[in-house]
């Protein structure tokens, strides 16, 4: 019988040699007669241990890492395909701590399915959300978003359940489902790694949306600069059959413009315009993709909505604070001893995610301040680590959570030179009418 390993084809494990691992995995299987089936699944979001291996064995999945070409020999002679001990071997891969103590409800599959499998998708839980949405009449579909507090996963933190219902209840022949997937952003990599590791989510997300305010087709706009993401979409589309019924996906490629991330830009883009924004109103949601009543969500925000629907909205309006309900899966980057991807309710503090997840900082120095939110989002003092991650808890003190990117920066930091860095890069990117976008 052969023995199933994971070796990860997410970006960041690629950049850090994870083809050259699974290569020698499989000459040093074929050298030794050992039958293994090999699975390019995507990263389970610690950065710092890839390439991640993992091997089933009959007591779960167990994980070596970070693995290199040459510790593949060592591996194989302590048995790894039957979860021999080993120097990397950090034991079952669901109960390493830093996974352990998450709460994954947007990305539970992540690092776990094939993403080329729809099979596999379902058989962990991918469909149900959609199997129950085709049993309900639209309107109690965005009704159940409503009620979930499911709010956009981006700059704005705009209810979700308000942007469904006016498309919703907008009079036309054609409507669109549009996910920005333009994750522009320094220090953001979430969008990125659920598209190259569960994509069948994001479909299913886009598919939902479609059945609760009538529309048929969909667009998804990914940046160029993300061939590994175009490419995993486009392979579940291609094996999805059925599987979305009427409903048509595209996949369209960016131009590398940063402003394309903003909403009206993106449809300029998909239009065939150069990417400028659009002076509002009217809203996307009437007027959007040419000239069609338009849903634009990123991609975590769809990718929220099967768990939403499974689980029923109370499930997803349980977790979190205030008005900022569910979970979200926050990206530790910059001077972070543990970077990667951290999925938990909103009500943390920013110490805690940077400590108790991130490690402090890599070069084992204090940390002096964080960028949350992008090139534009504001840096934040040491003092301010004990702000809740809350929408209106930021806002009160002139920052904001925007996608949820991370940037940790040592006490070596010149905090002149990063204002003067994060300030040339909105001169560069800006398309120069800034009025439409701050209003």
């Amino acid at each position: 019988m052969k023995t199933t390993i994971y070796v990860p084809g997410d970006a960041v494990a690629l950049a850090l040699g994870a083809d050259a691992v699974a290569d020698a995995i499989m000459a040093g299987a074929a050298a030794r007669g050992v039958e293994l089936r090999l699975i390019r699944n995507g990263s389970r979001g610690m950065v710092w241990l890839e390439p991640l291996v993992e091997v089933v064995t009959p007591q779960g999945r167990i994980a070596y890492g970070p693995v290199t070409v040459d510790a593949v020999g060592s591996l194989f002679a302590a048995n790894f395909p039957a979860g021999g001990e080993h120097p990397l071997c950090l034991g079952p891969t669901g109960e390493i701590p830093w996974l352990a103590r998450q709460t994954r409800r947007v990305t539970p599959r992540l690092g776990v399915v094939d993403p080329k499998s729809l099979t596999d998708y379902v058989a962990r839980g991918g469909g149900e959300g959609l199997r129950r949405a085709r049993a309900m009449a639209p309107a109690a579909i965005v009704q159940v978003i409503a009620d979930s507090g499911l709010r956009g996963r981006g700059g704005a933190a705009f209810p979700a359940g308000i942007k469904w219902r006016t498309v919703h209840d907008a009079s036309a022949a054609q409507k669109y489902v549009v996910c920005n997937a333009d994750e522009g952003d320094s220090g953001t990599f979430s969008d990125r790694m659920l598209m190259e590791g569960d994509p069948f989510c994001l479909l299913e997300g886009m598919a939902i949306a479609g059945l609760a305010v009538g529309a048929s087709r969909g667009y998804i706009y990914v940046r160029s600069e993300y061939p590994h993401a175009i490419a995993a979409l486009q392979a579940a589309l291609a094996a999805a059959g059925d599987f979305l019924g009427k409903f048509r996906i595209e996949v369209r490629k960016g131009a590398g413009s940063y402003v394309c991330g903003e909403e009206t830009a993106l449809l300029e883009s998909l239009e065939g315009r150069r990417g400028i924004v659009r002076s509002k109103p009217p809203l996307p949601a009437i007027e959007g993709l040419f000239g069609r009543p338009t849903l634009i969500h990123n991609v975590i925000t769809l990718a929220s909505v099967p768990d939403i629907l499974a689980g029923g909205a109370a499930a997803h309006r349980d977790l979190g604070i205030g008005r900022s309900r569910g979970t979200l899966p926050f990206q530790l980057a910059g001077n972070i001893r543990q970077g990667g991807l951290v999925e938990v309710p909103f009500g943390l503090t920013l110490r805690e995610l940077l400590y108790d997840f991130g490690g402090g900082s890599r070069s084992g120095r204090p940390l002096r301040a964080v960028q949350v939110g992008g090139p534009l989002g504001a840096y934040l003092p040491e003092a301010q680590f004990d702000t809740p991650l809350d929408y209106e808890a930021f806002a009160s003190i002139g920052a904001g959570l925007g996608h949820g990117g991370i940037v940790a920066f040592d006490d070596t930091v010149d905090m002149a030179k990063q204002a003067r860095y994060a300030m040339k890069f909105c001169a560069v990117e800006s398309c120069g009418k800034c009025t439409p976008c701050r209003i």
